[in-house]
Parts: C-alpha cells; sequence; structure tokens
C-alpha cells in the first residue's frame, strides 16, 4: 500500500489557456499539453488529492479545432480514474464553481459526463452568484484551491496567481509553449528564475531550495510525458504544507504558560500537523526569520496563513491584537481559551473552544477536532456583501 501522500485531501486548482495564434502554440506542443494534464490528474487521483475546477463553456481554436481551456480535459481525466482513489479522503472530490449561464454553456459532449459527476455526493457546487466575469469566478476558485498549477494563458493566469499568493498558497508555474514567453504561466515562471523571487512562488518544506525546483520543471522536448509527471509530483509533494498560525502566549514566566504549553504540546500540534497535514506556525523568536522585524514577520505570516488558533488565555493585548488582524481579514479563525478564563465582554459572546486541562489526551483532542470541524465552514465575521449583484 502506497504510504499516505502530502497531496492527500489537498485541493489542487489546474488552469490555463492556448492561445490561438498556432505559431507560438504549435498542435504538437498542445497535445503533448493535454496529454501531460491527463497523467499528472490520474497521479493526484491516486495520491488522494482532490480538486477545484470551473464549470463553463469549451471554446476551440479556429487552427485546428483543438480546445483552449483544460477544465474538461480535468473533469474527464477525474473519472476516467476515480477507481483508483483512496477510499478515506475526506471532503469532496472536487469543488465545481460555476456561475448561473454555466448550464447552458456546457459543451455537449460533455453533458453526460457532468449530469453524472453532478448527481454524486463526491462533488460540490459552489456558484459565482450572478456574476457571468471571470473575476468573481476566479475568486470563488482561488478561495477553495489550496495551490495553482498554471499553464499557458494571459492576464487571467497572473490574475488567479496573485490571488492564490496574497492568501499566502503556492503558484507552480510550468513553462510550456502555449502561450507568449511575456504573459500567464510562462511570465510567472521567468519571474521565478530570479532565485530571490523564486520564493514567492512557492516554498519547500524542510528548508528547500525552491529555485532548484524551479529550474527541475523546465522540462525540455525530449522528456517523456511520463517522465514530466514524476518531477512535477515530487515537487508538489515537496511544497511546504498549509499552515495554521498559533496565536497564544509566549511568555514563560506568566502563571498561565505552563498549561498553554501543555495544551499546544498535547492536543493541538498532534492534530494539526500529524492528522489534518498542516504545519502549525508559532512566532517566538527561535525561527528563522524571513523578516527583519519580527511585528513584521508575525503579521507577514499571520496574512498568508490558511487557518487561525487564536488561544487568548492569559489575556495578552498582543494575543487580541492578532486575533482582530485575523478576523479582519476574513481567516477562519477558532478562539481559544483555558475553560475558567477571564475573558472580555466581546470575546465571551463569539463561539469558542474552552478546553480543559483535565482528561485523557485523547478526549480533549476528540473535543479539539469537533470545534475544527466546526469553525472550517463558519463564515467571516463580516460577510463582505456587493453593492449590487
Amino acid at each position: 500500500m502506497m504510504a499516505r501522500s502530502p497531496l492527500f485531501a489537498r485541493r489542487i486548482h489546474i488552469a490555463g489557456s492556448v492561445v490561438d495564434d498556432i505559431t507560438v502554440a504549435a498542435r504538437g506542443d498542445v497535445e503533448q499539453a493535454r496529454q501531460q494534464v491527463t497523467a499528472l490528474v490520474k497521479e493526484l487521483v491516486r495520491r488522494g488529492a482532490n480538486f477545484v475546477i470551473p464549470v463553463d463553456a469549451e471554446p476551440t481554436r479556429s487552427a485546428d479545432g483543438l480546445p483552449i481551456c483544460f477544465d474538461w480535459l480535468v473533469w474527464k481525466a477525474i473519472k476516467d480514474n476515480l477507481a483508483q482513489r483512496p477510499s478515506d479522503v475526506p471532503g469532496p472530490l472536487a469543488v465545481a464553481i460555476q456561475h448561473h449561464k454555466s448550464e447552458h454553456q456546457i459543451p455537449e459532449e460533455c453533458v453526460d459526463l457532468w449530469d453524472e459527476l453532478r448527481a454524486s455526493p463526491l462533488i460540490r457546487i459552489e456558484n459565482a452568484a450572478h456574476w457571468n466575469m471571470a473575476s468573481k469566478r476566479m475568486e470563488a476558485q482561488a478561495r477553495f484551491g489550496d495551490m495553482l498549477i498554471a499553464l499557458g494563458g494571459t492576464e487571467g493566469v497572473l490574475y488567479l496567481a496573485n490571488l492564490y499568493h496574497d492568501a499566502g498558497k503556492p503558484v507552480v508555474p510550468l513553462d510550456l509553449p502555449l502561450c507568449p514567453e511575456s504573459t500567464g504561466a510562462r511570465r510567472l515562471y521567468n519571474f521565478g528564475l530570479t532565485s530571490t523571487q523564486t520564493r514567492r512562488l512557492f516554498q519547500v518544506a524542510d528548508d528547500g531550495d525552491a529555485h532548484d525546483w524551479i529550474n527541475r520543471i523546465r522540462f525540455l522536448p525530449r522528456q517523456t510525458v511520463a517522465d514530466r509527471t514524476a518531477v512535477l509530483i515530487e515537487l508538489l509533494e515537496a511544497l511546504e504544507r498549509p499552515t495554521v498560525f498559533a496565536v497564544r502566549l509566549l511568555n514563560p514566566s506568566l502563571p498561565d504558560f505552563d498549561d498553554v504549553q501543555d495544551f499546544f504540546d498535547v492536543v493541538v500540534q498532534p492534530v494539526i500537523e500529524g492528522e489534518l497535514g498542516y504545519r502549525l506556525v508559532v512566532i517566538d523568536g527561535r525561527q528563522a526569520y524571513d523578516h527583519s522585524r519580527i511585528d513584521q514577520e508575525i503579521f507577514a505570516k499571520l496574512h498568508r496563513s490558511s487557518v487561525v488558533i487564536a488561544d487568548i488565555t492569559g489575556g495578552r493585548p498582543n494575543c487580541f491584537l492578532e486575533l482582530g488582524y485575523a478576523l479582519g481579514r476574513g481567516l477562519p479563525t477558532m478562539v481559544m481559551a483555558r475553560e475558567g478564563s477571564d475573558l472580555p465582554f466581546d470575546i465571551t459572546t463569539f463561539s469558542g473552544h474552552h478546553w480543559k486541562t483535565a482528561g485523557s489526551a485523547e478526549d480533549r483532542r476528540r473535543a479539539f477536532r469537533e470545534h475544527w470541524r466546526a469553525i472550517r465552514n463558519r463564515p467571516s465575521l463580516v460577510p463582505a456583501e456587493p453593492l449590487i449583484s
């Protein structure tokens, strides 16, 4: 049996398009790219990955009739490889992003495929309201995706990449001849070739060398699809895991410190890192910094975290400041405090996890897991509502 992959339950978003000009994107290169996407999706399904995929029209190139986008190719590859998906993968297999006209724009040859998938509990449908705008659909895609794999494309791919980057999620651009070098994934790839910029695209676990990886995925024409897929999967599995930022008491001289430290050691870290596959980030002055000032380091890491765990035991002002930033940013935020803590009114009205110091480790972890599941789908404190939709 294959060991559990770091990609298990991660939502992968494969996005991009092919320019209509066959002098830029030759038919042979496009066909090879489509083979690459099919092979990659097959391996991702085998490893228990989930997906974020648009549901939309499928325009074709005027010169050769090949599809411009890869979305329906991804849907088909998922369907063809369902039997290889591990049985215990949590969450929907795919989050389908559509808008109010999507159902009428599905290509005729894909209708049966979509009808079968949309009737399945494996698919979760999310709607970009009544906005028939690519940007609104991309915002929804980036909200649900954990990482972006980009190939080809133009301004839309760059817009998506900015959304993923701002959320602290990795962007892996492929340098395939599907668009001019000055735009889309090829522009992103060339940006990453500057060693000082590579880590802004993606970071590798255990202080791995991102710049080495960006060079390894400069695929040469002589490389087979199988070889390219193996290297790409190796990179995706080596990426830094999504982060959970910990807001908590850190001063060991304060009386509540021992209880907080015990709770994080016995409950939080084993569940977050050992079970859920996230990396727990604690900025306490003992780790290497990306920024010269600790306050900048704290807020940069907090800003781009996937989830925030804010333990306010001890009532430290800096914890409330960081908690407020997380809530204002709209990040999924789990508020916690030791049972019996004296809390301000604004916090007592907030649904939080009041953890115990007594009881078995498993009982304490079970209570933590239950609250985690509740906050992962909770809307932000003040949902963003457009003036008109």
